[in-house]
């Protein structure tokens, strides 16, 4: 039986600490091995890490939200409101932009995130919301069953 575990919370980065627990509470019980444990709760962490930094530098009141689920394997999906465009952060600006220090703290925050979320996560995915504006972040952990 697949379990679901849905959160939202506001965008102030004091709420990805909640997100990161709940989110290794689940994959424990989910079935998610020991050893992959800290690199979940470091994900979780970046993944809302990111979403808080987007609509904070839009000015987004929208919730963050975050999915949990538990069918053949661990699935966390964390879902911003953020315009597509921002969604990707700094990894699609080109060098030259890269390299001003005019960047706000929130696009490095983003830019930093994706380049830890693909060095954490072998199964990750980072794609449009199907409904509205928006990013969706998917991430995967193998469960032992």
């Amino acid at each position: 039986m697949m379990a679901t575990v849905r959160l939202s919370f506001s965008p102030a980065p004091v709420h990805v600490r909640t997100a990161r627990l709940v989110g290794v509470a689940v994959a424990r019980r989910a079935g998610v091995a020991e050893e992959l444990l800290d690199e979940v709760r470091l994900a979780i962490g970046e993944a809302c890490t990111r979403a808080v930094a987007l609509h904070r530098q839009y000015g987004l009141a929208n919730l963050v939200q975050v999915e949990m689920s538990d069918g053949g394997n661990y699935v966390v999906r964390v879902i911003d409101r953020a315009p597509i465009e921002a969604g990707l952060g700094i990894a699609a600006l080109p060098p030259e932009e890269l390299a001003k220090e005019s960047l706000t703290d929130e696009a490095l925050t983003v830019g930093v995130g994706f380049a830890l979320l693909a060095g954490l996560v072998e199964d990750l995915q980072v794609r449009p919301v199907d409904e509205g504006i928006g990013t969706e972040v998917r991430m995967v952990w193998p469960v032992a069953r």
